[in-house]
């Protein structure tokens, strides 16, 4: 199955968070294209930091791949890839492409950046689980592990987050990445994640290759008791599903491995 060339579609992905999943790039970029820098990143620096969604990818060329797939077992179709999906203009019209010749669910791994514009939350309420990125209790706390583009604040993201869950018909987790940078802080967004009351909360650290270093498996399960409450999951607990890459490569590229 490697032999195939997909330029647009990648795994499926053995994942902690979505059991397994069929990666769509709604980017599809060689250099990332991304509303954050992430310090700790694993596709590496954002050389196209902006805000302004476009259109990166024909969505007949989605299509196209996903008809061309082998049979695959798989739980999740999702959105992520080389940089923000919100950014792509035609992602809602990517997701109803997507339901017409595929019954698996539908997610979206967002940033959580454009949250708050009206064409974002239409588009991600077609999904069925919206996966969505908090870091930060605070502006400067924000610009040290995010990097945003400029203007994007962190209190109206975590507005943004919170109307969206209360119109949302899906299933909404809160992804947070803890490192030194921001254990500290653990309590604070733990209260802010509680006041969401998201449908689930991924706790995660950095274990794939990009110069930040973990943190360790009791210092996560220290952060985990903050979290008391919620339905809460953790990186170090969770289990992985074995799957087959259709394309090693590719996978490897947008997990920052190549």
């Amino acid at each position: 199955m490697d032999k195939q060339n997909y330029k647009y579609i990648y795994g499926p992905v053995p994942s902690w968070r979505l059991g397994s999943s069929l990666g769509v790039d709604p980017i599809s970029k060689n250099e990332k294209v991304c509303t954050f820098d992430c310090i700790y990143c694993q596709i590496g620096k954002t050389k196209c930091l902006i805000d302004e969604r476009k259109t990166f990818v024909p969505i007949k060329e989605i299509i196209k791949e996903l008809d061309s797939l082998p049979p695959l077992e798989i739980d999740y179709i999702t959105f992520s890839g080389t940089g923000e999906p919100t950014l792509a203009e035609n992602l809602g019209e990517m997701i109803k492409g997507v339901r017409q010749i595929r019954r698996e669910k539908i997610a979206v791994l967002t940033n959580s950046s454009l949250m708050h514009r009206d064409n974002v939350i239409k588009d991600l309420s077609l999904a069925d689980l919206v996966v969505a990125k908090l870091d930060a209790p605070s502006q400067d706390i924000f610009e040290l592990v995010n990097q945003p583009a400029k203007n994007i604040k962190i209190d109206a993201v975590i507005r943004a987050i919170k109307d969206f869950k209360s119109c949302y018909k899906g299933r909404l987790a809160l992804q947070i990445m803890f490192m030194e940078e921001n254990k500290i802080y653990a309590k604070e967004i733990a209260q802010i994640a509680k006041e969401i009351n998201p449908d689930e909360v991924q706790l995660n650290t950095p274990l794939r290759p990009c110069g930040i270093k973990p943190l360790t498996k009791d210092e996560m399960a220290a952060i985990e008791e903050y979290f008391c409450g919620l339905n809460t999951v953790s990186v170090y607990r969770a289990e992985k599903k074995g799957v087959k890459p259709i394309s090693s490569e590719d996978t490897l590229k947008r997990r920052g491995k190549r």
